[in-house]
């Protein structure tokens, strides 16, 4: 004869995080420094910490350290790169270079749908910002912009840029707040809705100016050391 559990007996297994969510969580902490260059973590620790398995955790760090953000050397712990402004002018110059085309590309093509998403996600980052920036948020606008201009192999380009870049911002600690304001991500949008190619790569361009401003022309005891 089968038994049934109780309900008091009943063991409710906790729910694990998928190896994306997991990624966005681990890249949070990253970019709110509470995971940081001076940081001692290892895989174990920070499946306690979100509460995954170790094999997501590796494979996270796996794709951080292709992207430049976490470096994995043998018999060493992981740990959160530290930028220097050598590397952020080329990552900039590089994002410069790939996002002028990838917006002229949206502006020939701008789906309904996607700039639905884009005008969504614009209004996170406004919100958000009534709380406090997230630099994750301001750099997904740029990815989902890249998406919706259909070229993969170019979006997959900007795709190990822009958490460099939102490396080099969390660094600039005193710079969070004026970096990828969601007002230029909506300019951005309309004129991309338009089909106004040529209004969206200046808008881009300065963007990425202001950008450029803030993070190269931040003097480096602004920047957090770790």
């Amino acid at each position: 004869m089968i038994g049934f559990a109780s309900p008091q007996t009943l063991v409710t297994l906790p729910i694990r995080p998928s190896v994306d969510d997991l990624y966005s969580r681990i890249l949070d902490a990253i970019f709110e420094q509470r995971i940081h260059s001076a940081s001692r973590f290892t895989e174990e620790s920070l499946a306690q910490m979100f509460g995954a398995r170790r094999s997501d955790v590796r494979d996270v760090l796996t794709r951080l350290s292709h992207q430049q953000i976490i470096l994995l050397r043998v018999n060493h712990r992981p740990r959160v790169a530290e930028l220097d402004a050598e590397q952020t002018r080329q990552t900039l110059h590089a994002r410069r270079l790939a996002e002028i085309m990838l917006v002229r590309l949206a502006c020939q093509r701008p789906c309904a749908q996607g700039l639905k998403r884009l005008r969504a996600l614009i209004e996170r980052e406004r919100q958000c910002k009534e709380r406090g920036p997230s630099i994750r948020l301001s750099g997904e606008f740029h990815l989902q912009l890249a998406e919706m201009a259909g070229n993969a192999p170019l979006a997959h380009f900007l795709g190990n840029l822009v958490p460099l870049t939102s490396l080099a911002i969390a660094q600039c600690e005193e710079q969070t707040h004026s970096c990828c304001a969601w007002q230029e991500h909506l300019a951005i949008v309309d004129a991309v809705e338009r089909g106004n190619a040529a209004t969206a790569a200046m808008l881009i361009d300065r963007h990425l100016d202001h950008l450029e401003q803030t993070l190269l022309n931040t003097p480096r005891e602004h920047c957090v050391a770790g």
